[in-house]
């Protein structure tokens, strides 16, 4: 028996497991549906996301300049969507209301990103005092109202001013100019902040900026689908993943050198987690799905764990991807106190071993993988094929897509959106999946503390209320936390996506994740609790909660005087209510 099928045999024993323990778990917890705060130990933190870029605005105020994002949107997204980061919630501005709302909910931590373009403007060099200011503001507000601080440094919002100067993370200079404004961040703000991650989706980044050329900088191979004016989608996306993971690691090595000891706070890394299964038992898929995870998150983990990248992704992509020297190695080694996770979805994963015989592979043909969510199969070619009116493009004609809708937009992986068609939006719930990728992590990795540092519904961003669906999820998912702790799993928070609506990276305005609704027509930005709202705030006051929404809670969910105390008088002023 070869080692690989050995692998695929081990896997399959895991799943049959992994089958069994549910059985089990239904019969012996017929009532584990019933969730509170209590079920948890105090130390595990609540809280929900967002990013800079997305949510802040004043994106020409008090001497921000420009992001690759900025520069993306403003050029038009790739025409897949409308819309800017100009504004957005004008979270700028609207902080204190914000971070208000977030105590009245009840939430203990809120996990944001510091735009680098706003407090370095030129990407290294002189500080932007007001940036600055902003920053401590933000931080003092939530620490006066009890909330934790988690900060993100980077969050795809790569200064311009670094991408016209050397071309961003294709070169090695980043790691530098990356490693100074980390260093900034923890002398002015460490005091305050005791957790800190590095890079947000780093495998994501790499791929779809890189490979595809879908998002910013766009950078990719010559293609009849995607415009790229430059880029190599056969090498950068490995070596993008090369200076992201040095990066990272100098920024850490600073951290635990210059500030962990007087700070005592911990650094960590994040990753994007689909759920792999494979369409199949047989062994190719079997084999299949561990190379998936071994280049999504092998491809970043093994080098912080092991100090090398995994031996397939060596096999397939060869020469193309960067060697770690030892010195590298070393430094890469064990530069996480804590790994974060987002996860959203799953996926059945099928062995495709004819993307191995392509001439000028990319990363995503190293895959050497075909990907199916629900009924709809979808090849990685299907990427591409993401604009208006692709069914034009003889490439595309062949592909089993539904071209009765004006647009697609192919999201992370395959995720397939078609507006105004809600099922489409409302991805299967999968807990127990995520339990066994966790515990799939913990095989390979060992028992690593662990964040889920998003995890959120995405909806038609519409002015209802009524998100019982979310709700739904919501409850699926922090219950499975219940599990992962029973199970000895090392998880440590859980973190919603997203605290409010936002301008979504991969939609614009078209799509919502957040608790609160934010009506983006109103000169104000006026923000309303969702019924999502309204269940977490109750879960996270240690009331019991049932899957069942009650009655009483649907009627209260459009005014409850707690989480609705902000009433904008107009754009610049503000006024609490009396609770």
């Amino acid at each position: 028996m070869t080692p690989l099928t050995r692998k695929a045999e081990s896997m399959r024993l895991v799943l049959k497991v992994f089958a069994v323990v549910e059985l089990v778990h239904l019969i012996v917890h017929p009532g584990a549906q019933a969730l509170s705060r209590d079920q948890f130990p105090r130390d595990f933190v609540f809280g929900a996301s967002t990013s800079a870029y997305q949510v802040e605005g004043a994106a020409n105020e008090d001497g921000r300049k420009p992001s690759i994002w900025d520069t993306f949107s403003h050029a038009g997204n790739a025409n897949l969507y409308a819309g800017d980061g100009d504004v957005a919630c004008d979270h700028y501005h609207k902080y204190k209301e914000d971070v208000k709302l977030m105590a009245n909910m009840g939430l203990e931590a809120y996990r944001f990103s510091i735009s680098w373009s706003r407090l370095i403007p030129d990407g290294r060099g002189q500080v932007n005092p007001k940036g600055l200011q902003f920053y401590n503001n933000l931080i003092d507000e939530l620490i006066s109202n009890g909330i934790e601080a988690h900060v993100t440094l980077y969050h795809w919002d790569l200064p311009q001013a670094l991408e016209d100067e050397y071309g961003g993370w294709v070169s090695r200079r980043v790691v530098k100019d990356f490693t100074a404004y980390a260093d900034v961040c923890f002398r002015e703000f460490g005091d305050r902040v005791r957790y800190w991650t590095t890079l947000n989706e780093a495998n994501v980044h790499a791929v779809f900026s890189y490979d595809i050329g879908l998002l910013p900088p766009q950078r990719c191979s010559p293609s009849p689908i995607i415009n790229c004016s430059r880029g190599n989608s056969s090498t950068e996306p490995y070596l993008v993943g090369h200076h992201m993971l040095l990066a990272h690691a100098s920024a850490a090595r600073v951290y635990r050198k210059k500030y962990q000891g007087m700070q005592h706070g911990l650094i960590g890394f994040n990753h994007l987690l689909p759920g792999f299964l494979p369409q199949t038992n047989s062994t190719e898929n079997l084999m299949a799905v561990q190379r998936v995870q071994d280049f999504l998150i092998g491809w970043f983990m093994n080098p912080i764990i092991f100090g090398d990248y995994p031996d397939i992704m060596k096999k397939n992509a060869g020469s193309r991807l960067p060697s770690l020297t030892q010195k590298e190695s070393n430094l890469v080694k064990g530069s996480i106190d804590f790994l974060g996770i987002n996860f959203y979805y799953s996926l059945y994963v099928k062995d495709s071993p004819d993307n191995l015989k392509k001439e000028n592979r990319d990363y995503l043909a190293d895959l050497s993988a075909k990907f199916q969510r629900m009924s709809q199969a979808v090849s990685l070619t299907h990427f591409y094929c993401i604009t208006k009116a692709i069914h034009r493009i003889n490439r595309c004609k062949e592909l089993d897509l539904d071209m009765r809708f004006h647009r697609l937009y192919f999201l992370i992986i395959t995720e397939v959106y078609i507006p105004n068609n809600r099922a489409k939006y409302e991805v299967p719930i999968t807990p127990k999946i995520l339990l066994r990728m966790l515990d799939s992590l913990r095989n390979a990795y060992g028992n690593i503390p662990i964040f889920i540092h998003e995890n959120g519904q995405e909806t038609p961003h519409n002015s209802s209320l009524d998100d019982r669906s979310r709700v739904n999820y919501l409850h699926a998912y922090i219950g499975s936390m219940v599990d992962a702790l029973r199970s000895g799993l090392n998880v440590k928070g859980y973190f919603v996506w997203s605290f409010m609506d936002a301008f979504e990276l991969l939609g614009g305005y078209d799509r919502s994740y957040g608790l609160y609704y934010v009506d983006m027509n109103d000169p104000n930005l006026r923000r309303q609790p969702k019924l999502s709202a309204e269940w977490y705030s109750s879960f996270l006051k240690g009331k019991s909660m049932d899957p069942k929404i009650s009655e009483e809670t649907q009627n209260n969910a459009k005014y409850n005087p707690s989480l609705h105390s902000a009433t904008y008088t107009n754009q610049n002023k503000f006024k609490i209510q009396s609770e």
